[in-house]
């Protein structure tokens, strides 16, 4: 039997995708012939302080030399090569998105995270990704052989297809993500704002604390253009609600401007629920061009346009679902997902 280490930054409970993402892995690895034991990292990655660091490089140089160290990418990136380098132990990095391109950084800190993930990825034996998208990146950007990455993508349960609002007179919008730059958020309150006079609700699921001041921009963004009344904030959501939200919607809108893949808009898919979307990152390449509407990340009018054509057509709702509802039918489950990441570790051992 294999044993391997998962180094994880901060809280695995924390409700996000790549969180979800590492959880189901820890739980199925050990039906799988391998013995995976969560090794908690500090909470400040991406930026470490200096006892943060200390820390994750007293936890490696404790592994025994019988592990393999896999190392999830909230950390992995960030983490200085003179550390990476000593580990005595095959890595294995789980690459969600590169720490680099998360949209809101400083010019200098995001050139700082991309040559240092860049120098990091050199002393992994293998890496795996979450998508198609994300293996080209690091293939064509940060030098790693195509040969040394697995794509698994996240898996994702069935579900019941959606209900939606029933009247069909007032629209339920629904977004779900945490509540941080990338996600776009105030991009979404300003392409709606001119629609005030239609008849639609958003309403937003996802973590307020993970950036404060991204919050406080939403909320801020809300209040200038008078929605108040038409947008809900609910903050994060246990699993029941938010399945819940989902049966509940008539449409799903994600405006990040970038995603490492993006499993809220599988979620979305598997409940049959109609899409619009930015093509940002591995998001143009997850939902179908049959089940959504895309628009470029960061354009207000083309996501305007595209949210009045959704609200005002109940047609283009409804083909915009079946594709949605079909297309979810093909979706890997999370059974596929660990096997891929098994095989991964099997092949990374010593």
């Amino acid at each position: 039997m294999v044993d391997v280490a998962f180094a994880i930054p901060g809280d695995l409970n924390t409700p996000t995708g790549g969180y979800a993402y590492d959880r189901e892995i820890l739980a199925r690895l050990p039906a799988l012939g391998i013995r995976a034991r969560h090794l908690q990292l500090a909470g400040g990655y991406p930026e470490p302080s200096a006892d943060d660091l200390s820390q994750t490089q007293a936890l490696f140089a404790g592994l025994d030399l019988t592990n393999v160290l896999l190392v999830d990418g909230l950390a992995f990136g960030a983490i200085p090569e003179e550390i990476i380098r000593d580990v005595r132990v095959p890595i294995i990095a789980l690459v969600h998105h590169p720490l680099g391109y998360e949209p809101g950084l400083p010019e200098e800190r995001a050139e700082q995270l991309i040559a240092s993930e860049r120098a990091a990825l050199k002393f992994a034996r293998r890496v795996i990704v979450t998508s198609p998208f994300t293996k080209r990146l690091l293939t064509q950007e940060f030098e790693v052989p195509p040969n040394l990455i697995t794509v698994a993508m996240p898996g994702t349960a069935p579900a019941e297809r959606a209900s939606g609002s029933g009247d069909g007179q007032e629209i339920k919008l629904l977004s779900v993500g945490s509540i941080t730059p990338r996600k776009g958020y105030p991009i979404l309150v300003q392409a709606l704002a001119p629609l005030s006079g239609l008849d639609w609700r958003l309403t937003i699921v996802g973590p307020q604390d993970r950036d404060r001041a991204a919050f406080a921009e939403l909320q801020a963004a809300i209040a200038r253009h008078k929605l108040d009344d038409r947008i809900e904030l609910t903050g994060a959501l246990d699993r029941q609600r938010i399945a819940e939200a989902y049966a509940g919607a008539d449409v799903f809108v994600l405006p990040s401007l970038f995603e490492g893949f993006g499993m809220v808009l599988t979620e979305a898919m598997a409940r049959g629920l109609p899409i619009v979307c930015t093509t940002g990152g591995a998001a143009a390449e997850t939902v179908p061009d049959d089940a959504a509407l895309k628009v470029p990340p960061g354009a207000v009018e083309p996501l305007r346009e595209a949210l009045r054509q959704v609200i005002c057509d109940a047609d283009l709702r409804r083909r915009l679902a079946d594709a949605s509802w079909r297309a979810a039918q093909q979706l890997p489950r999370g059974e596929e997902t660990a096997h891929r990441n098994a095989a991964v570790v099997r092949g990374g051992g010593p």
